[in-house]
């Protein structure tokens, strides 16, 4: 792996984008999913004080912190090249993934074979890259960062703050397989509560596989009465390159945020974008119950302290 610092404020957002013809389209649909987008620069304002000294991505899943769970779904769906967007106040993100050679010599002196092991295995999960958010400015600018980085070729994002655990293959490879087969873009897709759909991107459709829909409307945050489905957008992506040319002709909603939903819906009247329903839950670390509740489940699943913990959890009587 290498970690190279952007002491920039953001990349540069020029770029040239071929022509939308059809050997374009059939070019991109034969293109391997290789890089990703985590969008990491949020104050994390659910967890304060705490995410004022300590971003929310590193906050420990037992004793890993979210985001290295995010990147290990990326590395583990063929994704060879990361950029991770931070800001000011992120640091310690960049810091994680920054090989420490003293720490490692340490434990090497130390006879510490799986601490050393596990060091040398964060170092080597892929290319990893950073920018820095100067302000924040929504989802979609987050994404508009990546323009130079991902350039003409289809690209994943992961949300840094949750984690996605499947059933079956990570769910970065999932939507990655159904864009290398149709092309376009596609969205990981949960089914919520009618009465929460008005918190979430909302995607209608009509079923070209089992689980596979082919999106025809998408509602960011609709009243239920107006809900085109129950079907959520969730935490992972993968896009198409042209998403970039939307986002810079779509407008700030509330608060002067460039909202990526937007951009999808303006980019799926030009290409298709399949929802994928998927077999897996989701663990949104940015909130406070849902994060206890993934420390309790990722902890009875670890071998080394499960029995202890699932013993005590008996013991308290709740």
């Amino acid at each position: 792996m290498t970690s190279e610092r952007a002491e920039i404020s953001g990349l540069p957002r020029s770029g040239v984008l071929r022509p939308a013809g059809a050997p374009a389209r059939l070019r991109r649909m034969s293109q391997k999913v290789r890089k990703a987008v985590i969008p990491a620069a949020g104050y994390g304002t659910r967890f304060l004080p705490v995410a004022k000294a300590v971003p929310k991505e590193m906050l420990p899943l037992v004793d890993k912190p979210v985001i290295q769970y995010v990147v290990e779904e990326a590395a583990a769906s063929g994704i060879t090249d990361i950029l991770i967007v931070i800001s000011r106040s992120k640091r310690a993100i960049e810091e994680h993934f920054h090989p420490a050679h003293d720490l490692e010599s340490e434990l090497e002196a130390k006879g510490r074979a799986a601490e050393l092991d596990s060091l040398r295995a964060l170092h080597s999960l892929a290319r990893i890259h950073f920018v820095w958010q100067a302000r924040m400015g929504g989802l979609g600018d987050a994404v508009l960062h990546a323009r130079e980085h991902v350039g003409d070729e289809p690209f994943a994002v992961l949300l840094g703050d949750t984690v996605v655990t499947t059933r079956g293959a990570p769910l970065t490879r999932q939507l990655a397989d159904v864009v290398e087969r149709h092309g376009g873009s596609a969205v990981a897709l949960q089914e919520v509560p009618l009465e929460k759909v008005s918190r979430y991107g909302i995607l209608g459709g009509s079923e070209v596989e089992p689980g596979l829909l082919r999106a025809e409307t998408f509602v960011e945050k609709p009243a239920p009465e107006s809900a085109p489905s129950r079907l959520a957008v969730s935490a992972r992506y993968v896009l198409s390159p042209r998403i970039f040319a939307h986002l810079e002709k779509t407008p700030k909603g509330e608060g002067g945020e460039l909202q990526l939903t937007d951009a999808m819906a303006a980019l799926m009247k030009e290409e298709a974008l399949h929802g994928l329903r998927y077999d897996g839950e989701r663990h949104d670390i940015g909130n406070k119950l849902d994060f206890l509740k993934a420390n309790i489940r990722f902890g009875l699943e670890r071998p080394d302290i499960g029995p202890d913990l699932r013993a005590f959890l008996r013991g308290l009587g709740v």
